[in-house]
This record gives C-alpha cells, structure tokens and sequence, in this order.
C-alpha cells in the first residue's frame, strides 16, 4: 500500500484497413502517471515530470534508441495487426 507503481504500456492505434495510418506509443508510468513517452507520430521522446524531460533530453540523443523506436510501427505494430487482422476481419 505504502510503495510504488512502475508500468510501461506500449500500444498501436490504426483506423485503417492497410495499417497506413498506424501510431506506435510508448507510454513510461509512475505512481499512474505518465512521465515520459514516445510516440512514432512525434518521433521522439517527450518528458511530462522533471524525470521524464531530464530522460527524452539523453534517450533523443541517442540514435539508436531512436531508430529502434521509429521501427516499432512496422516491427512490432503492423506485424501484428497484420497477423490478427485476417482472424478479425474475416469473421464480421
């Protein structure tokens, strides 16, 4: 009762049937709220607490932390979606 809460939920919005629209996000949470995240739209990390800028500020920094993010939507995201989409779809 008296500790804390530390969570990471990443998820993937698309509106669209060929996924063309797909966002990626990235959301680092503390005691329930948000302090840092990422969102492929965007492109980068943004800090929403001293913590969460102070952490953007040297994760944007890095290139390669950034470039494994942005590849995200089509890794983890559109993969996916594409795997589950026919097991969706198909049976409306």
């Amino acid at each position: 009762a008296n500790g804390y809460y530390f969570s990471r939920w990443a998820t993937c919005f698309h509106g669209s049937r060929d996924f063309s629209d797909m966002v990626f996000v990235d959301n680092y949470i503390f005691n329930k709220d948000v302090f840092i995240q990422f969102n492929s739209t965007v492109g980068e990390f943004v800090g929403y607490t001293a913590l969460g800028v102070y952490n953007a500020d040297l994760w944007n920094k890095d290139p390669n932390r950034l470039q494994q993010m942005r590849a995200q939507v089509e890794r983890y995201c559109k993969h996916n979606a594409e795997i589950r989409q026919s097991a969706i779809a198909d049976k409306t």
